[in-house]
């Protein structure tokens, strides 16, 4: 993808956007080309830089990072979340998690454990009351969950969680919360699959 980056400047500050469809490889190819142009406009100038735009990683972020920091020593802003969570979210963004990278993890998890993954998680386990799984796209529990599950949590609404049985009482998605009450009815009624519907809702069953 040719001129995945745009540069402008906004106030005091320097955007970098960069195209949301754009592959890391072709995003660092484009900001070599693009990083003497931009150090030629600054000289000795301090005007701190934004990048915004694409959803990245926090490796992606890194490496762009260490980049425009070769050539120019200047604060760097990303609008991508870089922590995992509810306090990280800053959009919400959309994209196909069919294929994301996924990470599988060996065993439960016990209270005050915590297992944080940048694409998707499978935990060949139980996640138990007190332990806490995130993960950026999907999560899949091959045991029950009682504790704590965050799936897309740099936003992703396309995000889903699946277990053996979800017995927790309250699970995450993207920016959304759900606290789930157990009741007399429902109590013989297994629950498997947490995800966020066409309005916003999220719905466990």
């Amino acid at each position: 993808m040719s001129n995945c980056i745009s540069i402008s400047i906004k106030k005091n500050q320097v955007i970098i956007k960069i195209e949301e469809n754009a592959e890391q490889r072709e995003i660092i190819s484009e900001l070599r080309k693009k990083i003497i142009e931009l150090k030629n406009l600054y000289k000795e100038d301090k005007t701190p830089i934004l990048i915004t735009g694409k959803v990245l990683k926090n490796k992606e972020m890194d490496e762009i990072q260490t980049i425009i920091k070769k050539f120019i020593d200047v604060q760097i802003e990303f609008d991508s979340p870089k922590v995992l969570g509810l306090h990280g979210i800053k959009k919400t963004f959309y994209k196909e998690v069919a294929t994301s990278e996924t990470k599988f993890h060996k065993g439960s998890l016990r209270s005050g454990q915590r297992l944080e993954f940048e694409g998707s998680l499978v935990i060949i386990g139980d996640v138990n009351a007190g332990a806490e799984v995130i993960a950026s796209e999907n999560i899949v529990i091959l045991g029950i969950l009682r504790g704590l599950a965050h799936a897309g949590a740099k936003g992703n609404k396309d995000a889903v969680i699946e277990a053996s049985e979800i017995d927790a009482v309250q699970i995450r998605i993207a920016d959304i919360v759900k606290e789930i009450e157990k009741n007399e009815e429902e109590i013989k009624k297994v629950k498997t699959s947490a995800y966020i519907n066409d309005k916003d809702e999220l719905i466990v069953e």
